[in-house]
């Protein structure tokens, strides 16, 4: 009853967490939906401002075509009306004249009025009579205005179509085409229904995609507090992407993607959980000798004093160093019960190895002497002992102290390697089949390989001695290390 209890407990405390990441996502949603709304409206207000500016300048401007044709017409037609009535004055003068010549009866009067005025009036005749007859009787313009005639009927139609811009369905992701590999996560989808990648996508097709994704220890797609925010890949023209330079430093990868066309993006698709299990360990500072300082992925070599405690320096006149005397923060005064002493400048990872397989990478920095890196049983390395000096450690050292050296070491035993000191080592141990392999990463050469029986829990190890040492981890498998495994295994085979 006790152990159903329990179980009982233990699913109701399962359910109640998810309930709670639950409401809470659905009160994000309801804020990020009033948010995106007022966001909308906004935008429709500035369109539909910007209709009626655009209306008012048109109008503007036809209103200022019919005015500007008008004042000419008129121009014009005032024009000829003033030379018609000046024409018709004229013409009334000469006709008066004529109508007061032909009421004269008597002939030598008449001659003599005709001649007397003959002359003037031949002048007046053709003064008056001049307008008259140059002048056109054609109106100079008509008060047809019919080429301002608008029918704005298709304009209106437009408008009463208004509505939202199409937005892209959601796309399919593939989630078979999901790869994760050598850090990077392979992504691939399909567009929905007619939906496809379009150049000019003035209207509901896709101009792009956007891909999200965020890390979580959830197979699932709901956020919880304190969990990562979504990152985003944007300007997708393809219907996959690669996502690279990851850190597998938890166990998922969720992806989620949406298309978008000019200017709309639409939902995002279903999303979709990718495995991302690596190895992942940090320095455990309290394993650490007190002349180490651990910093995040970084060991350096601090010695107490001017020259320490290492005899090897004794008698060297030390080179100027910017490096403090003070005692790192990891150092304490109770330093006699630090986990390593004297010349076993140590420091352990803080994950264990109990099966599986497990890789990782060691990157020497500037100025360093000599350090080692491997793994060992944690119960297996005295206070006083250093890596591969012992039946249960396994480790590759470089030294370019006094001469430039690479070896193997195991149980006390040194085998020299003649190789350059790498710059970036690969660590490749598999538990269960009790390989460990040392990997020149940046030339792809094996620098070493061990294999035996590992019969308790392996911890990775270091040893460092002037300079430092930074680790990479959270790193898969690379798929390289294929290449390695089966030559390795390949020669063992033969030695058998």
């Amino acid at each position: 009853l006790d152990e159903a209890l329990r179980r009982i407990i233990s699913t109701l405390t399962s359910k109640n967490e998810d309930l709670q990441n639950f409401l809470e996502t659905v009160d994000n949603t309801l804020t990020g939906l009033q948010d995106e709304s007022w966001k909308v409206m906004s935008e429709l207000e500035a369109e539909l401002e910007l209709l009626r500016s655009t209306l008012e300048e048109k109008g503007a401007e036809l209103r200022a075509a019919i005015k500007e044709e008008q004042q000419r017409k008129e121009a014009e037609l005032q024009n000829q009306l003033s030379e018609g009535k000046f024409a018709l004055l004229s013409c009334e003068e000469l006709l008066e004249f004529a109508n007061q010549t032909l009421t004269i009866t008597n002939e030598e009067e008449f001659l003599k009025v005709t001649k007397k005025r003959s002359k003037t009036q031949n002048q007046r005749h053709e003064v008056t009579m001049a307008p008259a007859f140059r002048l056109s009787t054609r109106l100079a313009a008509s008060e047809n205005m019919s080429q301002f005639t608008v029918d704005f009927s298709v304009e209106r139609a437009e408008l009463q179509r208004l509505h939202f811009l199409p937005v892209p369905r959601a796309p399919e992701v593939d989630a078979s085409s999901c790869v994760a590999r050598d850090n990077t996560i392979t992504v691939a989808w399909r567009p929905a229904g007619e939906d496809a990648p379009d150049g000019n996508s003035g209207s509901g097709r896709v101009g792009c995609y956007e891909v999200e994704y965020r890390k979580t220890n959830r197979d699932n797609a709901l956020r919880t507090a304190g969990e990562a925010c979504w990152e985003k890949i944007q300007d997708i023209r393809e219907t996959q992407v690669t996502i690279t330079d990851l850190k597998f430093d938890s166990q998922f990868i969720v992806i989620r993607v949406r298309a978008r066309n000019k200017t709309a993006a639409g939902e995002f698709s279903e999303p979709v959980v990718v495995e991302t299990r690596a190895f992942n360990f940090s320095f455990d500072a309290a394993s650490a000798h007190p002349e180490l300082k651990v910093q995040s992925d970084t060991v350096t070599w601090e010695p107490q004093g001017v020259k320490g405690h290492d005899p090897r320096l004794k008698g060297k006149d030390p080179k100027p160093s910017s490096r403090s005397a003070t005692p790192s923060p990891n150092k304490t005064a109770g330093s006699r019960a630090a986990r390593f002493a004297g010349e076993s400048y140590t420091v352990l990872g803080d994950q264990e190895m109990n099966g599986s397989c497990h890789y990782w990478e060691l990157r020497p920095l500037a100025d360093w002497k000599s350090f080692s890196v491997g793994v060992a049983y944690r119960a297996s390395l005295g206070r006083f002992d250093q890596l591969g000096k012992s039946s249960g450690s396994w480790c590759l050292h470089g030294s370019q102290w006094l001469q430039t050296t690479l070896s193997a070491k195991h149980n006390n035993r040194a085998k020299a390697l003649e190789w350059p000191l790498p710059q970036r080592i690969g660590i490749y141990c598999d538990y269960d089949n009790g390989d460990l392999l040392f990997i020149d990463v940046d030339r792809l050469r094996l620098l070493h390989s061990f294999r035996t029986k590992f019969t308790h829990p392996l911890v990775p190890a270091f040893t460092v001695w002037c300079g430092g040492i930074s680790i990479t981890t959270g790193l898969q498998v690379p798929s390289f290390m294929g290449n390695f495994l089966s030559t390795n295994r390949s020669l063992s085979n033969l030695s058998q």
